[in-house]
This record gives structure tokens, sequence and C-alpha cells, in this order.
């Protein structure tokens, strides 16, 4: 049961819809009405809403509208009552010429819903325009012998009516000797022909004058006339005949002027005066006058005037040929303009926008019109651009286009473009015409300030003048004007330690650096930091790149002595047994260097010693050692003056004393016994004195000996107490001081270190190395 019902409705609707298209269809029919010309405005034409079947106020209610064809509005319409009214005077000839019937064409426009009505109005014509003859008077001249029946064509009239009202016929009074037969030309009109009913007798009769009627067919008839002047010739008797009583012939417009477009010939079989012809226009108007030329003698007929299909594409020339004895022969010439493609496409530029703002999407660039008065293919047109631009044109209403970009614009790939636009028709050959268009692309914040480098190292050696100028930054930007301005800046550093903001500071402007104050090397070696590039669009836009500052040494800082030391106190001496060999190690002149690099590279040299050969000192690790085996001829004390320098340029240096005293051994001092000096002694004063000598050193060196132990055996008891020898809280920190294997030394050594007592200088000297665990001393 559902399926059969909704079987039904679906037939109802497709019935309804038949119903509801035979009603449109029947309502769309197209209905005419007639009204006179000359109707005073008012006129009631008809009533719609009564041929419609509509009441009347449905009109008002569904907005009809009466829309005529054209800038004038020749009906209104009453929507209280329906009717159908005149709105102004109407001239059938004014608006339709020559054409029958004369129709104008309207429709009605209703909506809700939306409803085409096309109707029509017929002028019909009333007879209020008379023939007119072009010229009121004719001149004719007729051979006396001229047979019966000869027929004269004359010149018509013009009615500007049509239909019965136009001319009908034409009347000649007297009519004694002729009668005037009316014919039609291929285009309707009509032309009067005079007919000779009776031999003419020049003696009785040289001259007739004949009036010629036009009539038209209107109630009550309208007239024109004009005066025949016929002057009868004698003997003449052939008239100029033409070979071609109608001549066609196709010119092309662009033809140039002065080129002869077809030539006439007639020929009249009588001789002399009579025999001889000449040609010219009959009857033609001005158009034609200012278009052609005729020559009398040859027939030709010359261009003189540009033609132009667009303005007049067909002449009709009548030419008449006349010999000496005034006979005629008429001919007409049909002259057909051939349209040639001689003008280019015209380009209408409606609007443009320009600059396009970078970015943006299918954008409306140019709105513009073509067109071209040419016909056929000469009139057909096609628009271009070149393939490589990101543009495309597309066809609008009518002949309009549209020309959009495909996309979103890169100004820094291209800020500018130019755009032909090349309009072609498709005639031979093809004309066109280009018209250029210039684009800007505005600039949009798309792109931040990119450095040069993503890290920057600079160099800049110490003790520099405050607001060094040590380098530069720089950034650069893509974008334009305010967006491509580039701003510096130093962001913050990482390690909150670093006192950036006294150590450099950065040009806004040009990201040049400056160096604030004086970099010390042996301080701070290197440091960095990152500098930011902002530019100034909306919103800004930034980068960062990281500079590294890498302070370079310079050779500020001498060597300094650190054993032995020189505090002006009592010098240290060193102890070398008599029995030591070459090579036997005395001291190590140990010395440091603040600098770094070839500036902290040491040197040691001998410069001055109390027996020059005995010691040599190694260039490289300031070792002192024997030169030679001792022998007892050699001094007892030795006064060496070692110079250690640096690699800097310049170099520095300093200088230390070191005392020597050789001793016969560690042990025990060396002192002789008593009567083996005194055998000696009695024996060799020399040898006395040598023996007293090295009684009082071992004596020295035995007391020596004992202070040292004193000394240490005090020092720990204080120690173990609290007192005795302090540490220093100097640079120090503690009792030992270890100097390193590292820069020139090729071995670590430590030093035991102890303030002086009683110092007021706080000094330090050295007391004895401490050798390192591994590390044996050979004396052998």
């Amino acid at each position: 049961m559902e399926a059969r019902g909704e079987r039904f409705l679906r037939q109802r609707q497709v019935l309804f819809l038949f119903v509801f298209l035979g009603g449109s269809l029947t309502e769309s029919e197209s209905r005419r009405y007639s009204v006179v010309e000359e109707t005073e405005r008012g006129y009631l034409i008809a009533n719609l809403a009564k041929d419609l079947g509509l009441e009347v106020g449905e009109l008002a209610v569904r907005g009809a509208q009466v829309v005529s064809k054209g800038n004038k509005q020749h009906f209104q319409l009453n929507h209280q009552t329906g009717d159908l009214l005149l709105h102004e005077k109407l001239d059938r000839e004014e608006l339709c010429g020559h054409t029958e019937p004369c129709l104008l064409h309207f429709q009605i426009l209703l909506q809700n819903p939306l409803q085409f009505i096309t109707n029509e109005v017929q002028v019909v014509d009333v007879n209020d325009h008379s023939p007119v003859f072009f010229e009121n008077e004719m001149q004719l001249k007729l051979l006396e012998n001229s047979p019966p029946g000869t027929v004269i064509p004359l010149e018509n009239a013009e009615d500007l009516d049509v239909g019965r009202n136009s001319l009908q016929n034409y009347t000649i009074a007297p009519n004694s000797h002729f009668h005037v037969l009316t014919r039609n030309r291929r285009d309707g009109r009509k032309y009067p022909q005079l007919v000779l009913d009776k031999a003419l007798d020049r003696e009785e009769h040289p001259e007739l004058v004949l009036t010629l009627t036009a009539l038209d067919g209107g109630s009550p008839p309208r007239s024109g006339i004009a005066q025949i002047h016929i002057l009868v010739l004698d003997i003449n008797d052939n008239a100029p005949e033409f070979t071609q009583s109608l001549y066609e012939v196709q010119i092309l417009e662009n033809s140039p002027i002065n080129s002869v477009i077809v030539t006439v010939s007639a020929s009249d079989l009588d001789t002399g005066n009579f025999g001889t012809v000449s040609y010219a226009f009959f009857h033609a108007s001005e158009e034609i006058r200012k278009t052609f030329q005729l020559n009398s003698i040859t027939g030709d007929i010359q261009l003189v005037k540009y033609l132009n299909y667009e303005v007049m594409n067909t002449y009709e020339v009548d030419i008449e040929a006349k010999d000496g004895g005034g006979l005629s022969g008429k001919t007409t010439v049909i002259v057909q303009v051939v349209d040639v493609n001689d003008n280019p496409p015209e380009l209408t530029l409606s609007s443009i926008t320009s600059p396009i703002p970078e970015n943006s999407p299918e954008t409306v660039v140019a709105v513009f019109s073509v067109s071209d008065p040419d016909s056929g293919d000469n009139g057909r047109i096609m628009c271009s651009i070149e393939n490589n631009l990101p543009f495309v044109l597309k066809p609008s209403v009518e002949n309009f286009y549209t020309l959009l970009s495909k996309g979103a614009l890169d100004r820094e790939s291209q800020a500018e473009y130019n755009i032909t636009i090349t309009v072609t028709d498709l005639g031979t050959p093809r004309l066109k015409t280009q018209h250029n268009l210039t684009v800007t692309v505005s600039d949009v914040n798309d792109n931040a300030p990119t450095f040069s480098q993503t890290t920057y190292t600079l160099r800049v050696r110490e003790n520099n003048s405050p607001a060094l100028h040590i380098g530069s930054v720089s950034a650069t930007d893509r974008d334009s004007g305010a967006n491509a301005q580039v701003t510096y800046s130093l962001l913050p550093p990482h390690d909150p330690q670093l006192p950036l903001g006294s150590l450099v500071s950065i040009n806004a402007d040009n990201g040049q650096l400056f160096a604030l104050r004086s970099l010390d090397f042996e301080a701070l070696q290197a440091f960095e930091f990152r500098v930011g590039a902002a530019d100034r669009g909306s919103p800004a836009l930034s980068s960062q790149a990281l500079v590294r500052v890498l302070v370079a040494d310079a050779n500020d800082n001498a060597p300094f002595v650190l054993y032995p030391l020189q505090n002006g106190s009592a010098p240290c001496t060193e102890l070398v047994p008599r029995a030591a060999e070459a090579g036997y190690l005395v001291a190590k002149v140990v010395a440091v260097d603040g600098d770094s690099g070839q500036n902290a590279w040491l040197s040691y040299q001998l410069l001055k010693a109390t027996e020059p050969g005995l010691f040599g000192v190694w260039a490289h690790n300031g070792e002192v050692r024997t030169a030679r085996p001792l022998s007892e001829r050699d001094a007892v004390k030795h006064r060496l003056l070692v110079l250690v320098r640096d690699h800097g340029e310049p170099p520095l240096s300093a200088s230390v004393t070191l005392h020597v005293l050789l001793v016969d051994g560690f042990s025990q001092p060396y002192l002789p016994l008593p009567d083996a000096a005194a055998a000696e002694a009695r024996a060799d004063p020399l040898t006395v004195y040598l023996v007293v000598a090295l009684a009082s050193v071992s004596s020295l060196f035995l007391f020596s000996v004992l202070v040292f132990v004193a000394v240490r055996l005090c020092r720990r008891r204080r120690a173990a107490s609290g007192g005795g020898c302090s540490v220093p809280e100097g640079p120090f920190p503690g009792h030992l001081v270890d100097v390193s294997g590292a820069g020139t030394l090729s071995h670590s050594y430590q030093y035991e270190v102890c303030l002086t007592g009683g110092s007021g200088t706080n000094e330090f000297k050295f007391l004895k190395p401490i050798f390192p665990n591994g590390l044996v001393q050979d004396t052998e």
C-alpha cells in the first residue's frame, strides 16, 4: 500500500509539472497590438491585465514592468488599471524607415514568480509625407525621328511613407505625345518612364513642357510634381548604349585612393559629334560624389575617398552616357565593399589594483574590455599574457576580462611585474593591440634579519685601550623600508657570573662591537655572548648570532724566580762535595712566567761565575751542574749569576745569584789531626795555611749542620704545640710549594717553605727540595 501511494504521489507531481509548463507556455505567447503613428501621448493600446488573465492588483503585487529595447521608453503601464498606454508620439519613418511592418518589441516582466512575456506593437503608417522629386525640373532632348514607343527613363520621386501610403504611380499632362509608365526597381522603389506615343515634328513643336506628377495611395492622396522640358533635336537618331545594363563589382575597403574600381563603356553608332560619348553621374547623391570620381572620357570610376565597410558596405551608382547630340544611355554600377582586417582590437582598462601586498591569495589586478569593429573572423578576439608570469586571464561578462594573480606573490623574489596584455583578432593578417601594465608588490614583514655568520670569532690583545673597536657583526633583511631596518643588541649571557655589560658594548645601528675596559689575558682568556638583530616591522622579527672573543696574550709578565729566593736576607748556600763528578746536580733554578705560549717559554743562562768552566746551567730546565770533576785547587766558595729569560717580543728576564760551597763530605766536617797539622806546618807553611783554612771551613760546616738540626727539632716541637714557624696565609696554600713539570720543568719538585722569623717583609725561603716518590738523585 505504501508503494502504491508513493507511485500515485509521483504521478500527481508530474501532472502538476506538465500543467505548470503548459500554463507558462500559454502565458508566454507573443501578442501583437497596433497603434497609428502620430497618435497623441497617453493613448490606450490595450488592457494587459485582461489579456494576461490577471487581476488588476496582481500587476502591482508582482512588480510588473514594461521593458523596451534601446534607451527610449515608448510605452508605460498603469498598475491601477492594467492599461498599456502610449508614452510619446511615434514617428514610423524615424523608427523603421522603409521597413514594413514596423514592429516595436517590448517585454512584460513579472516577479514572484519570475515571468517574461514578450509582446509587440505594430506602428501603422499614416499618409503624412508627400512624394518629392530630387530635381523640380528635368531637361530632355529627343530626336525628331524618335519612333513611337521610345522609352525615356525619368528621375524618380521619394516618399517616406510605406504600403499604400507610399508612391504608387506617375501621371503626365498634357499627354498628346507621351504617356508615362510606372516601373519597380529591385529595391522596391518606383520610377517613371516616359513613352513616346507618336512621332515628333521639330518644325511644329521644337520644345515641349510637360508636368510629371507622382501620386501616393493615401486617403486623401498626396502628390509631388516636376517640370519636364523636352528639346526636340534634329536627326541624331542613335543614343549611346552601354555594353552592360548592370555592373557589379567588389572592392576591398582598404583600396588605395585613385585606384580604378571599374570602367563603364558605351558606344554610339552615329558619327562625328553625335557619336562622341561622355560619361557622367546620373542623379548621384553627395556621398557618392565624395567617394567616387568618373572620368567623363574613359568611363573609369576612381576611388577618391577611403572606404569603410563598417560605415557603408554597398553603393548603387547610376551612370549616364551622352553623345554630342544630347542622346544618352544609362547603366547602374553596384559596388560591394569587402571587409578587410583594418581595425586592430581595442582594449579599454576599467580598473587596476597596484600595489598588491605580498603573500595575498588570488587577487584581482585589473578589469578591462576588448572590442573590434570588423566583422566575421576579423572581429573575433582572443587575449593572452606571457606564460612565465604568476598571473592569469579569465573571461568575464560579454567582452570583459579579469587579470588575476595565481597565488601569493613574494616581493623578495620580484618586486615589480611588467605585464603585457596582447589582444589579437583572427583576421588575415592578424592584427593585435598590446597594453602594458606595471604591477608592484608591496612588502610584508615576512623575513627575519639574517646574520652573515652564525658564529663570529674576534681576537683582541690584552691591555687594550678602553672603547677599542674589536669587530663587527652584520645582519641583512630581505624586506624593504622599515621592515628591513635592523637594530642590534646584546642578549643576556647564559653565564650570570660574566659581567658582559662592563666588558663590551654594541652599536645598535651598525653592529660594531667595542671593548669597554682593558682586558687581562691572565684573568680572562676568552668569553662568548649572543647578539640579536631585530627589524622594525610589525610584528618585529629577530635572529641571533654567537660572538666568541679570544684575548691574545701579551708579554707583560717577566719571569719570577721561585728558587733560590732573592729576598735580601742571608743567601742560600748550596753544598757540593769535592768528590762530585762532572754533571753533579748542584741546584735547580725554578722560575715561572705569568704569560702563556711563547711568552712563557723560559731559558736559563749562566752570566757570571767565580770560576768559569766549573759549573754549567742547562738552558731548558735551569739545572746547575758541575761541568768537570772538582779538585783540591778549586776555591771553596763560588758565586754564580743565572739569567732567566722568556721568549716574548720583546723578551723579559730576571736574574738570580746562587752561592756554592765546596765541602769534603756531608757526614763529618773535614778537619786534619793536630799532629799531622803540626808536621805539615813545620814541613811547609803553605800546607799549614791550607790545613787551617780547611779546619775553619769544616768547623763552620759542622756548626751549620748543628744549627740546621736544632732548627728542625725546634720547629717540629713547636708545630706539635702550635708554635714555631707558622704556615703563611699568603698566596701559598701550605708549607709546600709544588712546581709541576709542565712548561719548562722536566720533573715535579716540592720545596718546603717557611716565613723567616722576625722578618717584617713576610718573605719566604726555600729550605730544601723534597723529591717526589720514585725520583732518586744520583750523586755518584
